[in-house]
């Protein structure tokens, strides 16, 4: 290394200026290198921003596919009736409702109720006298006078297929006593199956009021009583009669009933019905149907006034119809479930070997489980298993549950069992154990010997 004069000018030797030199291609080697990992970045960047494109154009494209598998009647389902109601009559499930839990009169659809108590409380053979009450009440009647007597099951089919409101009066007065001991036995069946907002005073559905209430019912109450009459083959077979003929007991009086319920000519499946009038409940309807396992029950009340006798045909064909192409019997049980087993404290050793942790298999029975449901509702599952058990335990003993909820509502719970039995560990068992022991120390020192 030389210094020129004042200079501070430094010559470095041939090997430094390499160096140098080196040091200048990595920098320049580093530069390239972040121009292709930006390069890289940035088609990377682009590659993922094509894709999210292509994502949200399928989203796009999908989203008519979504709403029609989101299946919902559309609010503006054309229904003449003021409130309605859809249910499936195996579970009391609500399928559809408009004003669905709206108390209101409901007319003759009363006397499926009527009938029901009868079929229940009484028998078909049973000779019923007529009071003066019964023969005063109003169109639509039979016709019966104070002196006559007719057979029970006679009065049940004019009062299910013509709807009289004497025939009525005089079923209640046979079973109870009196139309008001008709009507306790009437609201407390209405309570027994589940009705919330039920009240009734008539057997025949004419309107009443008293100081407790007003004679009526809601759609969803009177699907739950009817989704309750179908289970009996004698209302089915009367409900179902197109025409009925019988004569007063002394032989004097001749009638024929015919059967007014136009629902069962219109659909495939159709099981009961009945209609009623006031001019308070307007036209109401209650009938049933089942096709391919399915029941449906349809409710209608306030569905028009005269001259509108129609509309609830066509609102019952409408959810029906509903109901028959969105709703299939699915089963929904977990067949491939496994539990892990539960610890039993406190349980004899199953080997004899000190501190041994016991386990028990638990088992659930497999059955079937089937729901009536739309393609896009979920079935949930609650697991209520415990971790551990206190000895003893008995194979088959329940020691939790498996529930199943549709719609925020249980549908079923299915209960988890013990796969085997486990004895409580006793002092006695210590004492046999160490018994044991001391035997196998012996034989062994005999047998050294």
């Amino acid at each position: 290394m030389r210094i020129v004069g004042n200079s501070h000018k430094i010559y470095l030797p041939r090997k430094m200026n390499r160096i140098q030199k080196r040091k200048k291609q990595w920098r320049e080697a580093g530069v390239i290198r972040r121009i292709l990992l930006f390069v890289a970045c940035t088609v990377l960047w682009a590659n993922t921003n094509v894709q999210t494109v292509w994502s949200e154009e399928t989203e796009d494209l999908a989203e008519p596919a979504k709403a029609q598998e989101t299946i919902a009647p559309p609010e503006e389902m054309a229904l003449y009736a003021r409130a309605a109601v859809l249910m499936d009559a195996e579970s009391g499930r609500v399928l559809y409702e408009k004003n669905g839990f709206e108390h209101m009169p409901n007319a003759s659809t009363t006397k499926i109720m009527t009938c029901i108590l009868a079929l229940e409380l009484g028998d078909l053979d049973d000779k019923v006298a007529v009071s003066s009450y019964a023969a005063s009440m109003p169109k639509v009647r039979l016709g019966m006078g104070t002196d006559d007597t007719f057979r029970l099951k006679d009065l049940l089919y004019s009062l299910m297929l013509e709807s009289h409101n004497d025939s009525a009066v005089a079923i209640a007065e046979h079973i109870a006593g009196s139309v008001e001991k008709f009507a306790i036995l009437m609201n407390e069946k209405a309570k027994e199956l589940g009705c919330k907002d039920t009240y009734f005073i008539t057997p025949n559905g004419l309107d009443g009021q008293d100081e407790t209430g007003v004679h009526g019912t809601t759609a969803e109450d009177l699907a739950k009583i009817m989704s309750y009459c179908i289970k009996n083959e004698a209302f089915l077979k009367i409900t179902r009669t197109p025409n009925h003929q019988f004569s007063n007991l002394a032989g004097t009086k001749s009638f024929v009933c015919n059967n007014h319920n136009a629902f069962l000519q219109m659909m495939d499946g159709a099981l009961s019905g009945k209609t009623g009038f006031t001019g308070n409940a307007g036209y109401c309807y209650v009938g049933a149907l089942q096709r391919e396992g399915r029941t449906f029950v349809v409710a209608l009340l306030a569905c028009g006034w005269p001259n509108n006798k129609t509309y609830k045909w066509s609102d019952t064909q409408t959810l029906m119809n509903y109901g028959l192409t969105y709703y299939q019997n699915e089963d929904v049980y977990e067949y491939d479930k496994e539990f892990a087993p539960v610890i039993a404290e406190g349980a004899e050793p199953e080997n004899e070997r000190l501190y041994q942790e016991v386990r028990i298999p638990l088992e659930a029975s497999e059955k079937r489980l089937v729901v009536l449901k739309r393609s896009d509702e979920e079935i949930q599952t609650i697991y209520d298993l415990p971790q551990k058990v206190q000895a003893p335990v008995k194979k088959g003993q329940k020691l939790g549950c498996v529930r199943y909820y549709l719609d925020e509502k249980q549908i079923a719970e299915i209960p988890v069992c013990a796969g085997k039995s486990v004895k409580k560990q006793q002092p006695s068992w210590y004492r046999d154990y160490l018994l044991k022991l001391l035997f196998m120390v012996k034989n062994f020192h005999f047998e050294e010997s």
